[in-house]
């Protein structure tokens, strides 16, 4: 089961599963992108679902569905999600609940239905992917941000739970920058077009990081190779990090196109927006410098 499996991460984790020969049950909003990504993965067995996890029971319906076709599940793979920019006082009240309800509030609905069928049959795999941002923050992320900390919380609460059930394991991927669309799909209430900042991973390695999981569960584990640094001078420099974070963000997580406030695909899917990558690799490799420079000034005028 892959729940967001037409775009990015999701549509990336779908073709390395199909790679494997395994039977997919494909969920995501767009009908017609899910038809595309069923060809990509005509090897194998694949049942698709027109599934909005916002929508209330459509994660049941969708576990019926994929009973009824294949008889159990037997890994449940969540990467559904969106995302918005803005000040958090800017951002409409709408968008910001809407983004935690489709992040947050439809990961936890995929870990409950899929938690009742394998306890249930006794054993069974949940991987969710989370974010570096759910143990950092960075500005004009917050609905994002707030949903990938509740995601970490969540996650470590249900593997204490599932201590007693040692065939349910429940996994947590946390990427760190990748280049998907979900950057261009973004709600934007913030005037620039957002980015992921450099260094930037490939959708695919993520991907085989979740397939990993399905061989060898873990707790956790990070994809991106400045995560460990992120997080530990969030923890350890707070006063450094909070300095750099805003200019960083300003110079390598916005690009300087101009956009008018738009709402995205937070409320509806766009199938023009979705692919496995967002186009983000070539054009970031040149971007070292500019970060470099604007943290540099940053740390200046604050220490002088």
């Amino acid at each position: 089961m892959i729940v967001g499996a037409s775009s990015g991460i999701g549509r990336a984790t779908a073709r390395a599963f199909a790679e494997r020969g395994d039977r997919l049950v494909l969920a995501a909003r767009a009908t017609t992108i899910l038809a595309e990504v069923r060809k990509e993965c005509a090897d194998v067995d694949v049942l698709t679902v027109p599934t909005d996890v916002t929508e209330p029971d459509a994660l049941d319906a969708l576990a019926g569905a994929a009973i009824d076709r294949f008889g159990r599940i037997d890994v449940w793979v969540h990467t559904a999600a969106v995302m918005a920019y803005g000040r958090f006082d800017e951002l409409p009240e709408r968008v910001f609940d809407q983004v935690v309800r489709t992040d947050l509030l439809g990961a936890a609905g995929s870990v409950r239905v899929a938690l009742r069928h394998f306890r249930a049959t006794g054993a069974g795999t949940v991987i969710l992917t989370g974010s570096v941002l759910g143990h950092i923050t960075a500005p004009y992320m917050s609905a994002y941000v707030a949903s990938k900390w509740g995601l970490q919380g969540l996650v470590r609460t249900v593997q204490q739970e599932l201590r007693d059930s040692p065939e349910i394991r429940l996994c947590l991927v946390n990427p760190g920058s990748v280049d998907t669309p979900v950057y261009q799909q973004a709600a934007n209430y913030l005037g620039r077009i957002g980015r992921p900042p450099p260094p930037v991973a490939g959708p695919q390695r993520v991907a085989r990081a979740i397939v990993d999981c399905v061989d060898r569960p873990r707790r956790e584990v990070s994809v991106g190779r400045l995560n460990v640094v992120l997080r530990a001078g969030f923890a350890v420099l707070p006063g450094v990090y909070d300095v750099v974070v805003g200019p960083l963000m300003r110079a390598a997580g916005l690009s300087g196109r101009s956009v008018p406030a738009h709402d995205g695909s937070v409320f509806a899917a766009n199938p023009a927006g979705e692919a496995v990558r967002g186009g983000h690799l070539p054009d970031l490799r040149q971007l070292v410098s500019g970060p470099v420079v604007a943290v540099g000034a940053a740390l200046r005028r604050r220490f002088g």
